[in-house]
């Protein structure tokens, strides 16, 4: 299951990105996955709760959008919704098209719990 290394990985960034924020927890991490990624959403909420055991997200909530398949015609220009096993232009139906979108896993949003900040008491004015 190789969806148990793309949650190290993915976690490897999120702790990354946290400590450039002196995060102290991470409430919620929202990823685009693309049927054509090659990762399986389902099987990547199964392996993340192991993956981020004792970590800064271990208690993040894993939010998981689709994202669309996309396609440019070489045609007629257009840009289209396709289907994963169906490529083809959406406005002419050729089937010469370049995928646009639908390939990707991208972390999209982190939302982090950052240290309150602390109150510097004012000098006392002369006097």
């Amino acid at each position: 299951m190789h969806e148990l290394s793309v949650c190290l990985s993915l976690l490897e960034q999120v702790q990354r990105i946290a400590a450039e924020h002196g995060a102290t927890r991470v409430e919620c991490i929202r990823l685009r996955i693309g049927p054509l990624s090659g990762v399986e959403a389902e099987l990547l909420r199964n392996a993340y709760p192991l993956a981020a055991a004792g970590g800064i997200a271990e208690d993040a909530a894993l939010d998981i959008e689709p994202a669309p398949v996309r396609v440019h015609c070489t045609r007629c220009g257009a840009e289209t919704d396709a289907l994963p096993n169906r490529l083809l232009c959406g406005a002419c139906g050729h089937w010469q098209t370049r995928l646009v979108s639908g390939d990707e896993m991208l972390l999209a949003n982190l939302e982090l719990t950052l240290p309150e900040p602390r109150l510097t008491k004012d000098p006392e004015p002369p006097g």
